[in-house]
């Protein structure tokens, strides 16, 4: 058997196993889905008039503006799950029982990254279908459908990545999950909820040199037809370098930190 069928053979078996802890504790995903709903709730309910005005000068719903800004906020806080669950690996001994066995150390982690895909896709198809009842109107066709998936993923796929390293490095699920708090309110400083034309300054360069705003504006010019422009090479730019980054990082880490206890 090559060492290639081997390791995907290994990353199979990961893979399963991290979609069984998937099952047996689903509050994991209920709390992935359950904080974008709420800004939704909150952004469209609330401030949705006075923010709307603002935003879209009276001529459209402001959920379409935001809308595509809160399905991607659900990759990210999604991601304090993989943490805390990679975090539990390396307290609880199992990894240790891992490296005794005849498996690829890399499973281990290619694993988890691909279920926590896999959860953020479900995730995302259930945050959408709720901005779609409450008046979400895109206008993309199946392939610029299929495109925002793609970009979608590509960002979650990298964030993972970075979150699996902050899992590796903190020493108790609580503080995997702490450390991924700044992710996962990185959104808010991005053009998901106004453009960054109207931030202040210091805010509008924070806003302009982050991945969530050209990966947002990729998405919203998908599905609703507004101007994209350089935005998609930026996005593939920053989700290649951030999911280079988190793999080399974890993969240090993983290969060369012992187990916690």
């Amino acid at each position: 058997m090559s060492s290639l069928t081997m390791a995907l053979r290994d990353s199979g078996a990961m893979l399963r196993r991290d979609l069984r802890h998937t099952m047996r504790m689903p509050s994991f995903l209920v709390s992935s889905i359950g904080m974008p709903v709420i800004m939704l709730l909150m952004f469209v309910g609330l401030f949705g008039k006075s923010l709307g005005e603002g935003v879209t000068g009276g001529s459209g719903d402001y959920i379409n503006y935001v809308a595509p800004g809160i399905i991607l906020m659900t990759g990210a806080f999604g991601s304090g799950v993989t943490a805390v669950s990679i975090c539990l690996d390396m307290t609880e001994g199992i990894v240790d029982r891992f490296r005794t066995m005849a498996i690829t150390r890399s499973s281990v982690l290619t694993g988890q990254v691909v279920g926590s895909v896999l959860r953020a896709l479900l995730s995302v198809s259930l945050v959408t279908c709720i901005t779609l009842l409450m008046g979400f109107d895109p206008n993309a066709t199946a392939v610029e459908w299929v495109a925002a998936i793609g970009v979608f993923t590509m960002l979650t796929f990298a964030l993972t990545w970075m979150v699996v390293a902050v899992g590796l490095l903190t020493k108790n699920p609580a503080g995997a999950n702490t450390a991924t708090m700044p992710l996962q309110f990185l959104p808010f400083l991005s053009s998901a909820f106004v453009p960054t034309d109207s931030m202040p300054t210091g805010v509008r360069w924070i806003a302009e040199y982050q991945p969530f705003t050209p990966v947002t504006e990729t998405v919203r010019g998908l599905l609703l037809g507004t101007e994209i422009g350089s935005s998609a090479w930026e996005s593939i730019a920053w989700c290649a370098g951030l999911a280079l980054i988190g793999y080399l990082w974890s993969r240090h880490l993983f290969n060369t930190k012992e187990a916690v206890r």
